[in-house]
Formats: structure tokens, C-alpha cells, sequence
């Protein structure tokens, strides 16, 4: 295992430079108008990476990359989530998916809960697999007196250890990883929830549909095959 950890830190490290790079430098390829450049509101200050390494669903190599910015309580990212999952299974090895954490505190009062659960199942691997169960069962909790046991229960199905999951939920770590990406989306300017960036280039809320993201990403793919 302590063999292995140099190697862990290198690939994380790569994976966030890949990231940094094609957010600060991407071409803008799109319609005027349709995907806007995205304006951090510091530039002149230290880039905000996030957290590392993010949560990528498929290739850091792909051509195209989506980043959201998502509240596990926001409806509209609960309704966002079967279309990226639509878009990351049609467009395969050509599009990665990350996902940041930017949870509403002031707005949702699970929103916190809801982004530890997820963090503290990546610590055993299954971000992704909690991350589904919570935007697919989001009205079965999300007015929940207490969303523990319900996280918890979840926790059981995805087959994480339950008492280091229940540890793990408040960790420094996890907090840790949430603080990040907080970071960098104010950085960027997200203000509210699903704001996703498409090859660093914001998205209209209104955007996201299948509909209309099909052609957004066959843009960037022909653009860079060409």
C-alpha cells in the first residue's frame, strides 16, 4: 500500500492540472450566445482547483468535460442528473462528467448531510453509487425529520463499513473535500445550483436538456477533430 501511494498522488495531481488547463485555456467553440465564457471573479488570485482528486465519471482524457456544481436537495439538479447520466452513456469514452460539491445551506437543510454522505462513501470508493441513490431517491429524504438513518441505510446498500462511514461523515477530510469546491466554484462565480460548465464555458440553465446538449457536445467533438 505505501508503494502504491506515490503513485496515487501523481495520478491525482495530473488528473487536477488537466482540469485547471482546459477550464483557463479551453477555445471557445460554441454559438454566440449559447455557451458563454465562464468569468471567475478573481482571476488576478490563486487558481481554486477544488477538491482532490475531483470525482470524474469517465475518462480525464476525454475530449469533452462537464463540470457541475451540484446541491443533492436542489430539484433542478435532481432533474439534471438522468440527463447527464443519458449524455455520459450515448457519448461514451468522448465525455467525462466531474462533479463538485456545492451544497445551499442556507436554502436546503440536508443539503450538508447529503454532500458528507457522498463524500464519506468516496473515502470507500462508491461516491458515485451514493451519488446516485441521493438524486435518485431525493424526495423520499429530503423532508425527512433526520436523514442519518436513511443515509445510512443507503450506506448498507452501496456495501460500505457502516462505522467507518458514521466516522467518516464528519471528518476533516470530508469537510475538507466540501470547503474545496466551495472554494472553487465561488471562484468561477457559481452563485446557485445545477450551474454546470461545459469545456470551461457555462451552460444556460435552460441548456440543460438532452435536447439541447446532443449538439453542444458533437460541436466540441467535430471542432477538435477538425
Amino acid at each position: 500500500m505505501k508503494r502504491a501511494l506515490p503513485i496515487v498522488i501523481i495520478v491525482g495531481v495530473f488528473a487536477i492540472s488537466i482540469l485547471s488547463f482546459r477550464y483557463l485555456k479551453s477555445p471557445v467553440t460554441n454559438t454566440p450566445g449559447t455557451v458563454a465564457p465562464a468569468t471567475p471573479v478573481n482571476r488576478t488570485g490563486p487558481v481554486k482547483l477544488g477538491a482532490e482528486p475531483p470525482h470524474t465519471l469517465g475518462d480525464i482524457n476525454a475530449p469533452v468535460l462537464f463540470e457541475e456544481f451540484g446541491d443533492f436537495e436542489c430539484s433542478p439538479c435532481g432533474a439534471l442528473h438522468p440527463i447527464l447520466k443519458s449524455i455520459s452513456a450515448e457519448f461514451g469514452s468522448g465525455v467525462v462528467i466531474v462533479f463538485r460539491e456545492f451544497p445551499l445551506v442556507t436554502k436546503h437543510k440536508h443539503a450538508l448531510e447529503a454532500a458528507q454522505a457522498a463524500e464519506a462513501a468516496s473515502l470507500q470508493g462508491k461516491f458515485w453509487e451514493m451519488h446516485n441513490l441521493l438524486f435518485e431517491n431525493q424526495k423520499a429524504w429530503r423532508e425527512a425529520a433526520d436523514v442519518r438513518p436513511i443515509f445510512e441505510e443507503y450506506a448498507k446498500r452501496i456495501g460500505l463499513v457502516i462505522d467507518r462511514f458514521r466516522q467518516d461523515l464528519t471528518s476533516e477530510t470530508v469537510s475538507r473535500r466540501i470547503a474545496l469546491d466551495r472554494e472553487r466554484g465561488s471562484w468561477i462565480g457559481v452563485v446557485g445550483t445545477p450551474t454546470v460548465f461545459l469545456n470551461g464555458h457555462e451552460i444556460p440553465l435552460e441548456s440543460l436538456t438532452i435536447e439541447k446538449l446532443r449538439p453542444l457536445v458533437n460541436a466540441e467533438l467535430h471542432s477538435i477533430k477538425n
